[in-house]
């Protein structure tokens, strides 16, 4: 793998951060997951606009554009096929250690995509579930929670996790967006509820579905809903769109929209990139 730090490039094997980071630390930072194609990162332009979005809610510094465009525009090209991941670390703030913020960039091999998803939900307490948080859409280095929910449901036979509130409102997977097909339309749970603004969210709910004339409804939405669908799927930058079989102990039909739409999305890609 390439690795570059600041823009340097380190040796994969040597490669890390100071232990007084608090970034290591505390999890104090943020950071973006880009798809390459063909050594070409798809929507850069977004998922950097994302990232310095979280940057700024928690005052991190961020290199300059230019130079975070050509470092990921660098990495991809070493990588081919895979996905590009961007951080942005807090630094120290022991004064008597201290550590700079880093910025990371490294390309990883892609996972084998599944041909279709089990979830198991599980109550997610930590998880916002309001766009009035101060942070609000911050995709922060602090992903143990969602980490070990996923865990916790492939423990139990499944391939992740489905977070849900206390109230049994659906809200997203550790790393994914979920959407599922309703009669004639597309059902996805609101950004209002504190998800995090996908990428691949938005390709597919304002410009894939719009192709093929579906309609898209944003909303909050109960758990017994998504059982009730017709399909589900889950939306994500290195998933694109997987179907979703199973939810919990309840089968979800697969059906063809799917599958529709993930051809529609590689369209878009296969338009922006070749």
């Amino acid at each position: 793998m390439r690795v570059l730090i600041d823009g340097i490039e380190v040796p994969e094997a040597e490669a890390g951060i100071s232990v007084f980071d608090w970034g290591l630390q505390r999890g104090f930072g943020c950071f973006e997951v880009v798809r390459a194609y063909h050594g070409s990162p798809f929507r850069l332009g977004a998922h950097l606009d994302r990232l310095a979005g979280s940057a700024a809610a928690l005052e991190i510094e961020v290199p300059p554009r230019a130079a975070l465009e050509e470092w990921v525009r660098a990495v991809s090209r070493a990588g081919g096929d895979c996905q590009v991941r961007i951080l942005l670390t807090g630094g120290g703030r022991d004064p008597l250690v201290g550590a700079a913020g880093r910025a990371v960039v490294l390309w990883e091999p892609l996972a084998p995509a599944p041909d279709a998803l089990r979830l198991l939900p599980l109550e997610a307490p930590w998880h916002p579930a309001t766009d009035r948080s101060p942070f609000y859409a911050v995709k922060w280095l602090s992903y143990a929670a969602n980490m070990a929910s996923g865990d916790r449901a492939r423990a139990q036979g499944y391939d992740d996790a489905l977070l849900i509130t206390s109230d049994g409102l659906v809200l997203e997977g550790p790393t994914f967006s979920v959407a599922w097909v309703t009669g004639e339309h597309l059902e996805t749970p609101a950004l209002g509820l504190g998800i995090l603004p996908s990428i691949t969210r938005a390709v597919l709910l304002g410009e894939a579905a719009p192709r093929l004339g579906l309609p898209v409804v944003e909303g909050v939405f109960p758990l017994s809903r998504m059982l009730e669908a017709d399909e589900a799927m889950a939306l994500s930058t290195v998933k694109e769109v997987a179907p979703v079989v199973a939810v919990g102990d309840h089968a979800v039909p697969r059906g063809p929209t799917s599958g529709t739409l993930a051809g529609a999305f590689r369209e878009i890609v296969v338009a922006e990139i070749g």
